[in-house]
């Protein structure tokens, strides 16, 4: 099996989206810049959105031209590539004005939570994908591709397999370079994960897919090992599993960046990162939220012994 993972790091927006305090734009540069320098290759800057849905993701232009201006300072290494969500045209027109070479689209595979997340039918939101994509080609920027709900739906509950693999195939065909399948409200387990991805793979090669989960339930690891011994190599993490979904009840944090290192780094699997650059990037990161973040590696750290104990030492 190969022995290196690719992690996006979603933070800067499917992290902060659901933050009650909001983070200034200059603090999002901030972060992005010390996420770069612990190794972080992909990651998503922003998302150009309604402001009134959306507020945390105010200011997603400041933030993009700012990477971008690091970068050409040489704050930010070359090679770090960023992305910006866009729902439609109007946000596809901001992110070219942006600069952003990369952004993503986004579709449910619940009715119900299309509705809520974005105010549209699936087929509508599909439809608002083509005008996306033929700038997309005019303006030589890659589109990734989301599904959400992929695993369950809190408003409808079990989602079929068949019309998640349908609904990919249809993204896939959009010519997206990547369709990332997302646990919204963490809700998968390793074998539903085996399942859907087994059905998955053989219409969308290892190489186009990616895995989204979130740790609701704890399952978020297992799931990613899970789909890693399928052969997918390409996975979305959030500095201290930041997260969640403004319209999706009872969706918590996505799997935290440090823990899905530290699991593969146990497994001789190389990731790129700076783990104690990762854990050390918590703590600034919880004050500017104004809360503790869960990941549990984050919160423990790396292994530091205490020193050997002699028969002395204990008497």
């Amino acid at each position: 099996m190969a022995k290196s993972v690719t992690l996006v790091e979603v933070g800067l927006r499917d992290g902060l989206q659901n933050e009650k305090t909001p983070v200034s734009p200059e603090t999002r540069i901030e972060f992005a810049r010390r996420l770069a320098a612990a190794g972080i290759k992909r990651m998503e800057a922003g998302a150009f959105v309604r402001a009134d849905r959306i507020p945390q993701m105010a200011g997603s232009m400041q933030v993009v031209q700012g990477v971008l201006e690091l970068q050409k300072n040489k704050r930010i290494p070359k090679d770090v590539e960023f992305s910006v969500l866009v729902p439609n045209e109007k946000g596809m027109l901001e992110a070219i004005a942006s600069g952003a070479k990369e952004v993503a689209l986004f579709a449910a595979c619940s009715e119900s939570f299309s509705l809520k997340n974005i105010n549209c039918t699936i087929d509508e939101s599909f439809e608002r994908f083509a005008p996306v994509m033929k700038l997309a080609k005019k303006h030589k920027i890659r589109v990734r591709g989301y599904l959400s709900t992929c695993f369950g739906c809190p408003f409808e509950g079990e989602v079929p397999e068949a019309r998640v693999v349908q609904i990919a195939k249809r993204m896939a065909a959009l010519g997206v370079y990547e369709v990332s399948i997302g646990d919204t409200i963490g809700v998968a387990d390793p074998g539903q994960v085996e399942k859907l991805f087994k059905k998955l793979l053989k219409h969308i090669p290892a190489k186009k897919l990616a895995g989204h989960f979130h740790d609701t339930r704890g399952q978020a690891l297992a799931n990613i090992l899970t789909t890693w011994r399928l052969g997918v190599r390409v996975f979305d993490t959030s500095l201290g599993g930041l997260g969640g979904c403004p319209y999706a009840p009872g969706a918590t944090g996505n799997v935290a960046t440090e823990d899905v290192v530290y699991m593969f780094k146990g497994m001789g699997i190389h990731t790129g990162f700076d783990l104690d650059q990762l854990i050390a990037l918590n703590p600034w990161v919880a004050e500017k939220v104004a809360h503790t973040l869960p990941s549990s590696v984050g919160k423990a750290g790396r292994l530091k012994p205490l020193g050997k104990v002699s028969k002395e030492d204990v008497k």
